[in-house]
C-alpha cells in the first residue's frame, strides 16, 4: 500500500481500550448517589475530522455509563475529544453544554482550548444529543423531579469516568485535569469537581448554588410550587430533597482547588444572590464579574474566554 494511503488508513481506525476507574480516596465526603466503586470500563475513540490546518484533531468518544437508565440510549457515554497537535503531556478539561444549546458553544470552547494546547473533551449530559431517542420529549431538567435527580446523578457519574479516561491518556497531564461548564453545565461541573478529586480546576460560567433560596420564591415558579405545596410540600422539605443536587451543599471540596466564576451582574435565570452564595461558600476563588444578563453575556463570551484559557492553561 502507497505510504500515504497506509497513513489515512490508520488515521481512520478506530482506537479501543480498558480504563481502570480507581476513587481517589474513601469518597466519605460525598454522598452516596455520587460514589463509584473500582471498575473497569471499555472505550472507543473513532476519528471524526482535523480543525485549524491540522492543528486540532477531533475524534469520537464512546464508552458504557456506570448507570443503567430506563433509558437503552441514554447508557452510552458520547463525547468529543479535541487533541492538540503534539506529544503532550497537556492540561485537560471536561467541557459540559447549556440548558438548550444546540451544541456550538460547548464545541467553540473545546476548539479554544485545543488551539491553545489544553485537551477538551466535550461530554454530552444525560438526554443530550444522541443520548435522547429520536422524537423523544425526555430532557436532563423535567418536571418529573425523580427523572431529574436520576439524570442529574448519572451525569456526574459519567463525568467520573470521563476524568478517569482522561487521566489515563499518554498525551494528559492526570495532575492538571478540569472540568467546566455554562448555565445547565456549570452546575453539573462544580458537582462533579466537588464529587471527584481527580478534577484540579474548574469553570463555572454563569452558575450558583443555594437553589432553593434563590428561586422558591421566583414567580416563574409559582405554578409548581403552589402544586407542591397543595401536596403537602413546603420549603424546607425542597431543601432537604434537593440538596445532594445544589452545588452549594458540598461546596466546600472544592476550597482547596483552583476555582473560576464568571457572572453576570443582571442575570435573570440565576440570580446574582445565587452566584455570590456559592462563591462564599467554595472560600471566594477567582471571580470576575460583567455587566450584562444571562442571555446578553453571549456579547462578553470572547473576555470570559480568555480567562477560561488563562485558568486552564496555568502551570
Amino acid at each position: 500500500m502507497h505510504p500515504a494511503l497506509l497513513a489515512l488508513a490508520m488515521m481512520s481506525a478506530p482506537e479501543t481500550g480498558t480504563v481502570r476507574f480507581v476513587p481517589i480516596g474513601d469518597q466519605s465526603e460525598i454522598p452516596e448517589r455520587y460514589r463509584l466503586r473500582e471498575r473497569t470500563f471499555e472505550w472507543k475513540l473513532a476519528p471524526l475530522k482535523t480543525l485549524l490546518d491540522g492543528a486540532v484533531e477531533v475524534s469520537t468518544l464512546t464508552c458504557p455509563s456506570p448507570v443503567e437508565s430506563p433509558t437503552p440510549e441514554n447508557n452510552t457515554v458520547y463525547a468529543e475529544y479535541y487533541r492538540p497537535q503534539g506529544e503532550g503531556p497537556f492540561p485537560a478539561v471536561i467541557v459540559l453544554d447549556i440548558t438548550g444549546g444546540d451544541q456550538k458553544l460547548s464545541r467553540i470552547i473545546a476548539t479554544a482550548l485545543a488551539q491553545n494546547k489544553i485537551a477538551g473533551l466535550f461530554v454530552q449530559m444525560a438526554y443530550y444529543g444522541p443520548r435522547r431517542p429520536p422524537g423523544s420529549k425526555l430532557r436532563l431538567l423535567s418536571t418529573n423531579i425523580p427523572q431529574t435527580m436520576a439524570a442529574v446523578t448519572q451525569t456526574v457519574l459519567d463525568c467520573r469516568f470521563a476524568a478517569a479516561w482522561l487521566a489515563a491518556r499518554p498525551e494528559i497531564d492526570p495532575q492538571r485535569i478540569g472540568i467546566l461548564g455554562t448555565s445547565l453545565g456549570s452546575f453539573m461541573s462544580c458537582l462533579t469537581g466537588e464529587m471527584d478529586k481527580r478534577i484540579s480546576r474548574v469553570a463555572i460560567l454563569l452558575g450558583g448554588g443555594g437553589l432553593v433560596d434563590a428561586f422558591y420564591g421566583h414567580p416563574l415558579a409559582a405554578p409548581y410550587t403552589k402544586a407542591y405545596e397543595a401536596l403537602g410540600g413546603s420549603k424546607e422539605k425542597m431543601k432537604e430533597l434537593i440538596a445532594p443536587f445544589d452545588p452549594i451543599t458540598k461546596a466546600c471540596n472544592l476550597k482547596n482547588r483552583k476555582v473560576l466564576m464568571i457572572a453576570a451582574k443582571r442575570d435573570e435565570i440565576v440570580p446574582p444572590s445565587c452566584t455570590t452564595a456559592l462563591w462564599e461558600a467554595m472560600g471566594k476563588p477567582k471571580i470576575f464579574w460583567y455587566d450584562t444578563t444571562h442571555y446578553g453575556a453571549a456579547l462578553i463570551f470572547p473576555f470570559a474566554l480568555q480567562h477560561v484559557v488563562e485558568h486552564f492553561g496555568a502551570k
